[in-house]
């Protein structure tokens, strides 16, 4: 007799299916709670609920964003395939303008651009965790799926906007209380504020990079290749 084969749930496919699932559900779940409770929010309170978003919503976008770093994991193993260096660039992107720009300087917490930021980084997952969670078990919709692939035209460069703003807004205050500048040893020092302004610069750059990538790949999923003129 030749080998019993393993029942569908133990197949090593099949987990890997069943927790990208589970993981992207968790993604969604969170991010439309995010953005449910903003808007919410803004009909009850009108643009004062702008000012407090940080406090209202700050905890778990916090956690969404430092659980997406499991992306990187999935990608380095093998078990999502995406290319590492764009994905890195983008979550390198919210990782520094949340937890370094806005969390660490209470005054940038208050600023519209917050909002802003938050509503444009929960528009793009919701449709893309949604697009993903779907795709692992074998469902496809066409408007889903140009949705997915089309939405982040827009909407990607003016989330980099919207960091390179937050960014400057906050240098005041970087400069005013001196937070995550030091001295180091033989009189050198680190000055923040310039790091910040090196790295808005490096922002564009990695737009740029990121678009062309992202572009490439809506093009092999959508077929969208450039007409090609007819021989006379």
């Amino acid at each position: 007799m030749g080998p019993l084969a393993l029942p569908a749930w133990l197949q090593p496919r099949y987990r890997k299916n069943a927790y990208l699932f589970i993981y992207y559900l968790i993604q969604f779940c969170g991010h439309s709670w995010i953005f449910t409770n903003m808007t919410v929010r803004f009909f009850s309170f009108g643009k004062d609920s702008m000012v407090d978003t940080f406090y209202a919503i700050g905890l778990v976008m916090r956690l969404c964003q430092s659980v997406s770093l499991l992306e990187l994991l999935h990608i380095y193993v093998g078990i999502e395939s995406n290319h590492l260096l764009p994905r890195f660039l983008q979550l390198t992107e919210r990782i520094i303008i949340l937890f370094v720009v806005i969390t660490s300087q209470e005054e940038v917490q208050e600023k519209y651009v917050v909002c802003v930021l938050f509503i444009f980084w929960n528009l793009l997952d919701m449709v893309r965790y949604t697009y993903s969670m779907l795709s692992v078990i074998g469902i496809s919709y066409a408007v889903l799926t140009w949705l997915s692939q089309t939405l982040w035209m827009p909407i990607y460069p003016l989330c980099v906007l919207a960091e390179a703003f937050a960014i400057y807004q906050s240098l005041p205050y970087f400069e005013s209380f001196g937070t995550y500048s030091t001295k180091l040893p033989f009189d050198l020092s680190i000055y923040f504020p310039y790091v910040l302004k090196i790295y808005l610069m490096m922002l564009f750059i990695g737009m740029y990079f990121t678009y062309s990538h992202l572009y490439s790949e809506r093009r092999d999923i959508l077929g969208i290749f450039p007409i090609k003129k007819k021989k006379m």
